[in-house]
């Protein structure tokens, strides 16, 4: 009974990659090096999730999340070729997202984090706005 139950707590714990059947075509190691994009040194535990995208460009269900060693690095293999969903969130930077076409078999994928950028108020005045007048009633 404890074999049957740990093989399907391994068989609900594979990836999403792996497709629904055997047979899911070539496949790609991609290989990630997450920098900073002001000093371009390497971020420590950056999470990278990876979606597979439909051909209609929707995201689809499932994924795969990574974490970055300490030199900013990261690798996963057995990824199918198609388009793949490529988020990068990290403490204290800008999250990034893009989508990439997977067609190699091997890829060097380098993403640079950028600083947050200021948040924006209504309550502030933003001189380099041109204020329109305000249109009177007739």
């Amino acid at each position: 009974m404890k074999k049957l139950v740990l093989t399907m707590a391994l068989a609900l714990a594979l990836p999403a990659f792996a497709g629904k059947n055997d047979d899911i075509g070539p496949v790609a190691t991609l290989n990630f090096m997450v920098l900073k994009d002001y000093s371009g040194k390497p971020v420590r535990n950056a999470v990278v999730v990876l979606h597979q995208v439909s051909g209609k460009g929707k995201q689809e269900r499932g994924g795969l999340e990574l974490k970055t060693d300490a030199d900013g690095k990261a690798s996963y293999e057995g990824v199918p070729y198609g388009k793949l969903r490529i988020q990068v969130l990290a403490t204290g930077l800008q999250t990034y997202g893009g989508d990439y076409d997977i067609n190699q078999p091997t890829m060097e994928i380098t993403i640079k984090l950028k600083r947050p950028g200021g948040q924006y108020s209504i309550y502030e005045d933003h001189p380099e706005e041109k204020k329109s007048e305000p249109q009177k009633p007739q």
